[in-house]
C-alpha cells in the first residue's frame, strides 16, 4: 500500500461515519479551494474503496498562488483526477459591488462551473462549525444540491484537523484558516484583482518575515489594517511595527505608483472576517 492509499486501520473518532457518507454518494465531484478542510476531504475521497472522485480546484485573483501550487503537488502525489478551471466571479457585477452576500455570487459561480463538467455529486468542505455563521455560500450550494459531508458526519474545524493528521497530511493538519482573498476588502468597497495581488503580496511578505500564525491585510474604508496575532503583536518592537507599516505602504507605492495616494496603515488585533460588514443583512 502507497502512502496516497493510506487510510488508518485504527479509526479516529467518526471515520466510519465519514466513509459511510462517501460510500453513499459513490461518485463525487470535491470542489477544493487549497485549505484543509477540502485538501482533508479530497484526499480522503480518493483513497476510500468503492468511491469515484474528481478534484475540481478554481482559479482567479481571490485565489492565493500557494493555495493552487498545494493542490497541483497533493494531486500529483495522490494522484487525483484533477481539473483547474476559471469560475470566472470575475464577470459577475454582483461578485465585483462586493455586498454582504458576496459569497453566495462566488459559490453561485463557482458550482455552475463545476456542474456541466461532471454527473458526479459535488460536494464541499462546509464543517459543522461553519453553521453557526452568516454563510451565504451555502444557498449557491443549496441551489445546486451540493452536499456536505463533515456536516452529515457531525465535524468540526478540529475534528477535521485531527483527521489530517491522522491521514498523514502533516503540512495540511496545521494551515491556518485561509479563506479567498476578497475576505481582506471590507463590504462595500468594490473587488479588484490588483487589490487582491496586493493583499496577498502584503500577506506573504509579513510571512517571510515576522513567522506570524495569522496575518491579514484588511482594505477598509479608512485605510489599511495589518491584523496580527495577538504573541506576533506583542512581540513587535514600536521600530518594528513602525517597519511593519513602511513595508506596507512601499508595496502600495509599488502597485499603484503615482496615480493612488498612500492609505493609512495601523496595526491591530487578528479578529476572523473583520472585514465583514453586516448592516442591513439579507440572508439568501
Amino acid at each position: 500500500m502507497t502512502a496516497a492509499e493510506y487510510i488508518p486501520t485504527q479509526r479516529p473518532a467518526g471515520l466510519s461515519g465519514l466513509l459511510h457518507v462517501l460510500d453513499d454518494i459513490s461518485t463525487i465531484a470535491v470542489a477544493v479551494s487549497g485549505g484543509v478542510d477540502s485538501m482533508t476531504l479530497a484526499t480522503l475521497a480518493h483513497r476510500a474503496p468503492g468511491v469515484s472522485a474528481e478534484i475540481f480546484h478554481a482559479v482567479s485573483p481571490a485565489v492565493p498562488p500557494e493555495a493552487t501550487r498545494r493542490v497541483r503537488r497533493y494531486a500529483e502525489f495522490e494522484g487525483w483526477t484533477l481539473r483547474i478551471l476559471d469560475a470566472d466571479e470575475f464577470g459577475d457585477p454582483d461578485y465585483l459591488r462586493n455586498p454582504v452576500d458576496r459569497c453566495y455570487f462566488c459559490k453561485k459561480n463557482l458550482y455552475s462551473a463545476i456542474a456541466p463538467l461532471t454527473t458526479s455529486t459535488i460536494v464541499s468542505g462546509t464543517n459543522t462549525d461553519d453553521l453557526g455563521e452568516y454563510r451565504p455560500g451555502l444557498g449557491a450550494a443549496r441551489d445546486f444540491r451540493v452536499r456536505h459531508p463533515y456536516v452529515e458526519a457531525g465535524f468540526d474545524k478540529s475534528g477535521i484537523r485531527t483527521l489530517a493528521a491522522d491521514l498523514g497530511l502533516d503540512d495540511i493538519a496545521d494551515l491556518p484558516a485561509a479563506p479567498c482573498l476578497s475576505s481582506r476588502i471590507e463590504t462595500g468597497i468594490p473587488i479588484a484583482a490588483e487589490t487582491l495581488a496586493f493583499v496577498n503580496r502584503v500577506e506573504t511578505t509579513l510571512e517571510e518575515r515576522l513567522s506570524p500564525r495569522s496575518v491579514r491585510c484588511r482594505v477598509r474604508a479608512e485605510g489599511l489594517v495589518v491584523e496580527l496575532d495577538q504573541p506576533t503583536l506583542d512581540r513587535l518592537s514600536e521600530s518594528e511595527a513602525a517597519d511593519v507599516s513602511a513595508i506596507v505602504s512601499n508595496i502600495w507605492a509599488a502597485a499603484n505608483g503615482e496615480r493612488r495616494q498612500i492609505p493609512p496603515v495601523r496595526l491591530a488585533p487578528y479578529r476572523t472576517g473583520s472585514a465583514f460588514l453586516v448592516a442591513d443583512i439579507s440572508i439568501r
